[in-house]
């Protein structure tokens, strides 16, 4: 199974990314879109993991969110990874909390603990709305900056659990089945 820990929102905050990014679809980028069921706060990528092993990830997940209260995260602002002019990943980001570093900084070392390597790059929170196809140019992405800095969004949530999710693979895309739920604030 292909697993990865992440935060999932709610209906309506899915809604209001995808409606507030109409301006990007707009453009015709050679971007593949991500549907709003699918998008969700990724704090680990776990890869393929043997289902026998399902029991002892759901464990230390249970463990990393242990004293870790419901928080409110903002999620504000578009950009594109690296940047604008080479992008391949389309994002929303969110606001740095401490309770949200936290949380995610207790998923990566329980799941270090468990086999799983550490992540080797900086977390830097964001819902990925779109992946830019494998065959386009630089050139293909011009205008993306000037679009970035027109699309608007703000909102609230409240992060109350953490879920195991898993990935799989198809041609119109990845599908996403939740097959665990960490709740914060239970020891």
């Amino acid at each position: 199974m292909r697993l990865f820990v992440a935060v999932n929102l709610t209906d309506e905050i899915r809604e209001a990314v995808w409606d507030s990014a109409a301006p990007l679809r707009e453009e015709r980028l050679p971007v593949r879109w991500v549907q709003t069921d699918s998008l969700h706060l990724t704090l680990k990528f776990l890869g393929e993991v043997a289902p026998k092993n399902e029991p002892e990830v759901v464990s230390s997940l249970g463990i990393a969110v242990q004293g870790i209260s419901a928080f409110r995260l903002t999620i504000s602002g578009f950009g594109a990874f690296p940047n604008p002019r080479r992008a391949r990943v389309i994002w929303v980001g969110f606001e740095s909390v401490p309770q949200l570093e936290l949380l995610q900084s207790r998923v990566e070392q329980e799941m270090k603990e468990i086999g799983f390597p550490l992540e080797g790059r900086a977390f830097h929170p964001h819902l990925t709305i779109g992946r830019v196809r494998r065959d386009a140019r630089p050139s293909d992405m011009d205008g993306l900056d000037a679009v970035l800095g027109r699309v608007q969004f703000t909102s609230e949530t409240v992060v109350e659990s953490v879920d195991l999710m898993q990935s799989e693979l198809m041609r119109s895309g990845a599908r996403y089945t939740r097959r665990h739920a960490a709740r914060l604030g239970e020891d």
